[in-house]
């Protein structure tokens, strides 16, 4: 599957379905996302199963600043709804292949019961 453009009304839709979305956040001035979008894109064709999302900064500004970019390009990793990976810097295609992975083997109902176990302890 190729990457999607997305905009701030199927932002939410997507990062809240099941299954592995990742979404990069680029804009067209911006020479490492330039260099990243190839990387990206190749990535998205090698895994068909797992979605892959852009967003505009420049289009999409209140988005951006609601998901708290700062830098460009930011891949943000979600796995069924819940966000495993944001980080700043365009990535060599090495590095994304092994966050792929590493998001795939995780036992998702161990990460519900962190998240679970941490808001316990920020609630004390």
């Amino acid at each position: 599957m190729a990457t999607v453009d997305i905009d701030e009304a199927q932002f939410e839709e997507l990062i809240t379905k099941e299954g592995t979305v990742l979404v990069d956040f680029w804009a067209a001035w911006c020479g490492p996302c330039r260099s990243f979008a190839p990387v990206y894109e190749a990535m998205s064709e090698k895994y068909p199963e797992l979605t892959f999302a852009k967003v505009d900064t420049e289009a999409e500004q209140s988005l951006s600043a609601a998901a708290g970019i700062t830098s460009i390009p930011t891949l943000m990793i979600f796995r069924d709804s819940i966000l495993l990976f944001s980080q700043p810097g365009a990535l060599p295609a090495s590095a994304l292949e092994e966050i792929i992975g590493k998001v795939a083997e995780l036992d998702m109902d161990d990460v519900r019961k962190q998240i679970a176990e941490s808001a316990q302890e920020e609630k004390k």
